[in-house]
């Protein structure tokens, strides 16, 4: 079948891009997605199990930082579309390995985009695009100012300043994941203005929702509610985060991909802010009331412990001008994405104690070898 596009998505079997890989699949049967995964310890093909037999489905196990491969991968399939979502994305493992870091978000990157360059270029970039996800991190912190009477557009809860992240604020990492992430989206630009390569960068905010891997706060935090183990919080919990549903974040990577410009950078929030101790206690209270405990049984818990390193106070985005330019709005509350989330991850313990144990990455090395 002559598909009308091929479009390779990185890390598809992640948590955001299973999401990406799975909207694109079944919107666009007239695409090809090839998604090309290394299938480290967060990516799982049991994410994408509902699509593995589409017909217009391609899985390619494979390391980003391959060039060779990828070059050849992307003359083959005839790719002209990249959406890049492989990343190692977890702070504390930043911290403990930065190596690793460097290595998968900027040569990563960079591999993708020198060898998409070599195959487009000689024929023209007409209908080709590079589009990179990266993260609000980059942008540093902001301050808790306790502002009065401030309520952003589409906010229905309580925010904690009167500044946000904008595409024009400056960038100011403060871990080697942000660091690390905010190289590769420096690389993506200078490719465009070195080579007139196409491309677009979209800074994101937190994400929740199913499939995510269990080191990070929400999932992991519901399966220890469930289990009545601690839930370790940093320093008081003070720490404000604006988080987002992860199918609108898929939502506003499909508008940003066919409907965005070329060369602009797009913020993407869910003007959703919430302390961690906040959204701790709202998880707590979803998941006691699900399971038939008594109103506020778990909170006994929370444990403080030591605040990590470089652990940034604050992050808000500023998502206006993706609403204003495209006309995309988060479409749930976070009270309903919470919702939904919690009863997704009570109702699939099985994916949850699959990933933990570890024996997805076994199966997959004898099925796939370990490239």
């Amino acid at each position: 079948m002559a598909y009308k596009r091929n479009i390779m998505i990185t890390g598809g079997a992640g948590f955001i891009g299973s999401h990406v890989v799975r909207l694109f699949v079944k919107k666009y049967p007239q695409y090809h997605i090839i998604n090309l995964d290394k299938l480290t310890y967060a990516g799982n093909l049991a994410n994408l199990k509902d699509i593995e037999d589409a017909p217009n489905y391609t899985f390619v196990r494979a390391d980003i930082c391959d060039f060779d491969f990828v070059s050849k991968l992307i003359a083959e399939q005839n790719i002209d579309g990249i959406i890049h979502l492989a990343a190692e994305s977890h702070v504390d493992r930043s911290i403990k390995d930065p190596f690793t870091f460097a290595r998968t978000n900027v040569l990563g990157t960079l591999s993708l985009l020198q060898a998409a360059r070599l195959q487009w270029e000689p024929k023209g970039y007409e209908g080709k695009l590079f589009y990179h996800i990266s993260t609000d991190e980059v942008y540093g912190a902001l301050e808790l100012t306790h502002p009065e009477g401030m309520k952003p557009e589409f906010s229905a809860h309580e925010v904690y300043g009167d500044k946000f992240f904008t595409e024009d604020t400056a960038y100011n990492p403060h871990s080697p994941y942000s660091a690390s992430k905010a190289s590769s989206d420096h690389f993506v630009r200078a490719f465009h203005d070195t080579y007139g390569m196409p491309t677009v960068v979209t800074n994101c905010s937190n994400n929740y929702g199913p499939y995510q891997f269990p080191e990070k706060l929400i999932p992991l935090f519901i399966n220890n509610i469930r289990h009545r183990k601690p839930l370790p919080v940093y320093g008081k919990g003070e720490n404000v985060r604006d988080w987002l549903y992860v199918e609108d974040h898929a939502r506003a990577i499909d508008v940003i991909f066919h409907e965005g410009r070329v060369a602009e950078t797009y913020n993407i929030g869910g003007f959703n802010e919430w302390k961690n101790i906040d959204l701790i206690k709202v998880l707590i209270a979803t998941v006691d009331r699900i399971l038939g405990r008594p109103a506020g049984a778990d909170e006994d818990l929370i444990t403080y412990v030591t605040d990590r390193a470089g652990h940034d106070l604050r992050y808000a985005i500023d998502s206006r001008k993706l609403s204003r330019d495209l006309g995309w709005k988060p479409s749930l509350q976070f009270e309903e994405g919470i919702e939904k989330t919690v009863r997704w991850y009570l109702a699939n313990q099985e994916w949850l104690d699959n990933v933990t144990s570890g024996d997805y990455q076994k199966y997959y090395d004898a099925m796939y070898g370990n490239r």
